[in-house]
């Protein structure tokens, strides 16, 4: 069993999980675009062995900053299968990877600059990113709080014309894709089919002539009852189709979390048990920071891996991570069977925006162990103060 070949905290990066979710989105696109590209996200977790799989089945990497685009040049992703986007890229990334046959999406008015200072003799293409007010766009499915964007060029205010202008001036350089990313409140496939209605009257707006739509991520991944991958590449479709035949246009799609999400667990073993008040606090050794970075959820998908079923049942249980925090609260269980010292407790769908964002707090990374069939392997061992003084000059 597993619980005897790990050491906790540790992640689990299940393969067989991870090559089902790829090859499910993979095989979604290639129902309804017959030119399309799978580009991982890759700030949603950029664990290597993860960014290998994807690599390794022919998913591109979606990069939003020069330090991404270097490490996935380490990883061993070829120039021409990098997705650039976001506005944390510099001038070398940038003239590098439209040299090398990046898709690469304009998303500051110095990107616009920089194409200046390309080779004069060459043709390039480009994208540029579009500034999506989801109020405006899809208003059900928007977040109060965040109703417009801070990306991309308005539409509304002429920004994007603007942009687009400037790059129509340059001989060298031609406007071949939109990219359309914005993650909504509710992940509905509505939302998908209004951003591609308001796209296309853009296009028709300004009479452009593209090969590529980049309609980003933000999609729900494998879970019951959510839309499918195929729900949403249908949807895209049937609005796409409209105006272009979907045999020539690319569809590029840039999944983060409904790729990467199921495929990681994180396991957790309690470490001591103590009675304050009328609770029952059990203490494990792993951190809320690992599983919940943003400490918004209440519940998890869980399992207890040990045997429960002869033990007494307890009123309430109030379940702890490590850390010195007193908000350092994983979740409460009630009537559940009373946990014991060394017990384990496994959470699942924990492989987006997690160890990423875990923070080098009190306790620095955890291990991973990479699960293919029923082998596992030590893939990163825990961070020790080594690892943490590797760059400091004395």
């Amino acid at each position: 069993m597993i619980k005897n070949m790990i050491k906790t905290p540790c992640f689990v990066l299940n393969v067989d999980k991870a090559l089902c979710n790829i090859i499910g989105f993979k095989t979604a696109l290639i129902n309804r675009f017959k030119n399309n590209i799978l580009g991982y996200s890759v700030k949603t977790n950029s664990f290597p062995g993860w960014l290998d799989i994807v690599k390794d089945n022919g998913g591109y990497a979606e990069v939003v900053s020069y330090d991404e685009y270097n490490l996935v040049l380490k990883c061993g992703f070829d120039k021409s299968h990098i997705i650039y986007n976001g506005p944390m890229k510099d001038k070398a990334s940038f003239i590098d990877a439209l040299e090398n046959g990046a898709i690469v999406n304009i998303e500051t008015k110095r990107e616009l600059d920089w194409l200046l200072e390309l080779d004069r003799n060459k043709s390039y293409k480009i994208g540029i990113r579009v500034n999506l007010n989801i109020s405006v766009i899809s208003p059900e499915d928007c977040k109060e709080e965040e109703s417009y964007s801070r990306f991309g060029f308005s539409y509304e205010n002429g920004e994007l014309k603007s942009a687009i202008d400037h790059i129509a001036g340059l001989d060298h350089v031609v406007l071949k894709g939109l990219h359309l990313h914005r993650t909504s409140k509710t992940r509905s496939i509505n939302t998908y089919k209004n951003i591609c209605l308001y796209a296309l009257n853009i296009i028709k707006e300004y009479d452009l002539n593209l090969s590529y739509i980049d309609i980003g991520g933000g999609f729900y991944g494998d879970m019951p009852g959510k839309p499918t991958y195929q729900d949403y590449i249908d949807a895209i479709y049937n609005v796409l189709s409209l105006h272009y035949n979907c045999d020539e246009l690319c569809l590029i799609v840039e999944p983060g979390n409904a790729l990467v999400a199921s495929p990681f667990s994180y396991y957790t073993s309690v470490i001591d048990i103590k009675n304050v008040e009328d609770k029952r606090i059990i203490v494990t050794d792993g951190t809320r920071n690992d599983v919940d970075p943003f400490f918004h959820k209440k519940d998890y998908f869980k399992e207890f891996i040990n045997d429960l079923s002869e033990r007494d049942l307890e009123k309430e249980q109030v379940f702890v991570g490590c850390t010195c925090l007193e908000n350092d609260k994983l979740f409460i269980e009630k009537g559940a069977p009373q946990m014991q010292i060394g017990d384990i407790i496994k959470f699942c769908f924990v492989g987006a925006y997690t160890m990423c964002l875990s923070p080098l707090f009190i306790r620095f990374f955890p291990r991973v162990y990479i699960k293919k069939h029923e082998n596992l392997i030590l893939a990163r061992e825990e961070w020790t103060e080594n690892e943490y003084l590797q760059k400091i000059k004395k």
